[in-house]
């Protein structure tokens, strides 16, 4: 397998030591087997640290439980579209996000068939960034929680697994835990499951899960990129797409194959696999030897479904834990981040003032759910056309020689379905210079040594 560069290895190092400094100013928060917070977020992703930060700014207690000891996982979503980085624009601290290692991309081409096709092109926009960022997703939420850092409210512990709902009367009441020093009860007001498509909190809360058709798998592996290779994101021959993303000094590549089939994949070997890759892209078969065997490549098993309700009194589930997503456009990252603001816009005042209600909670699956169920619609369909062994109808051809399809694209990918922005208030009145942050009252200013 392609070999992780030294630079990658030290922006690695660099996240896990800052993910380290970030949590160990609170570990004695977790010591106790008690905890009381207005709000506990299970899962430390896009979601959860989203939803984090954006409370915690609007000055309400919060506390992240993340099962993980860092955020250092390979093949997370990736992709940062301009939805989010306007966003980060609302929030004054996109310039600090664009210090960090990332890849701009304006224009994302793809080879199918004999046909090339600009399939988004982020010059229409109508946004502070007419780009999306490849970033590692490590650092995306690192950056969260450092923003999230500067206020007093914002509580992240990391290897502490929720296990268990509190019940009483009815109502979700607070959560038990295992954290790194033993195990831990945590009331709230509220809890929120943010996490993921393998959600152990709302198998626990008994809510009904509509699992969806995903026909397709993925299979994850870098190899090394060269100056004179051809800029697509999708290589697609005889309906058998493989996804290319330029991460600088390699490809992420993304084998697409059928829903299952990695074990009969694996019975061949890996000279099957390399085989498969090059029948996609010719290009790489230069370096092919790069994929040594089938340790080299990493499997995702796609899940596509929702939540039929995405709450309980006392509970509220968002992001993946709400509606599992297809990789197609990436858009998981980004739906999950539109998610968390929608949920704080409509539950910060309610929690600030002790007055939350089940109706507040069904309000947020009103507000998120049409734009949930319309993306993985179309994500459906564009797979459909990506798998297809056939060119696309002479109508679309001709409809791609305008700009129409590439702007309904663009928009639909870049920016989705209902974008939301940041209503919550700062109720510290914080900004950020330069990666550092300044804090108005005088207890903050410790913090600034993290």
């Amino acid at each position: 397998m392609f070999a992780l560069r030294s630079t990658e290895m030290a922006e690695r190092l660099e996240t896990q030591v800052s993910t380290s400094a970030i949590t160990e100013k609170r570990r004695d928060s977790l010591m106790g087997s008690y905890l009381s917070r207005t709000c506990c977020i299970v899962g430390g992703g896009p979601a959860g640290m989203m939803l984090g930060y954006l409370l915690a700014r609007a000055g309400i207690e919060v506390q992240i439980l993340e099962k993980h000891a860092d955020f250092l996982h390979d093949f997370r979503g990736d992709t940062v579209h301009p939805s989010t980085l306007e966003l980060m624009h609302e929030l004054g601290v996109l310039e600090d996000l664009l210090t960090l290692p990332h890849q701009r991309v304006t224009k994302v081409r793809a080879r199918i068939g004999g046909d090339e096709i600009v399939l988004n092109d982020m010059a229409y926009l109508r946004t502070h960034c007419k780009f999306l960022v490849l970033m590692p997703q490590w650092h995306f939420l690192n950056f969260l929680a450092t923003q999230g850092c500067r206020f007093p409210t914002f509580h992240l512990q990391m290897q502490t697994e929720a296990k268990t709902l509190i019940e009483e009367n009815g109502q979700v009441a607070g959560i038990r835990a295992v954290a790194a020093d033993g195990p831990v009860e945590i009331r709230a007001d509220l809890v929120v499951s943010a996490d993921g498509r393998s959600s152990v909190l709302r198998e626990r809360a008994g809510l009904v899960v509509d699992e969806m058709n995903a026909d397709i798998d993925l299979l994850w592996m870098r190899l090394s990129k060269h100056l004179d290779d051809p800029d697509f994101w999708i290589h697609a021959q005889r309906g058998k797409p493989l996804v290319t993303l330029d991460r600088g000094e390699y490809w992420q590549c993304g084998l697409v194959i059928p829903k299952g089939s990695a074990p009969e994949m694996q019975v061949k070997g890996a000279e099957g696999l390399r085989a498969s890759i090059v029948e996609r892209a010719p290009f790489l078969s230069d370096r092919i030897s790069e994929v040594r065997d089938w340790n080299d490549a990493k499997l995702l098993k796609v899940k596509v479904d929702r939540l039929r309700r995405w709450y309980r009194p006392g509970l509220i589930c968002i992001g993946d834990a709400a509606h599992a997503m297809s990789p197609v456009g990436g858009v998981g990252i980004n739906l999950a981040v539109q998610d968390a603001v929608a949920a704080a816009n409509i539950l910060a005042r309610p929690l600030r003032e002790g007055a939350l209600r089940t109706s507040h909670l069904a309000k947020i699956q009103r507000r998120r759910e049409f734009a949930a169920k319309h993306t993985q619609r179309v994500q459906g369909v564009i797979l459909r056309h990506l798998t297809a062994d056939r060119r696309a109808p002479w109508p679309i051809r001709l409809l791609e020689a305008t700009t129409l399809l590439r702007r309904l694209r663009t928009r639909f990918v870049c920016i989705g379905v209902r974008p939301e922005h940041v209503e919550t208030p700062d109720a510290f009145k914080v900004r950020s210079l330069g990666r550092r942050s300044q804090v108005v009252a005088a207890e903050r200013k410790e913090k600034l040594r993290v």
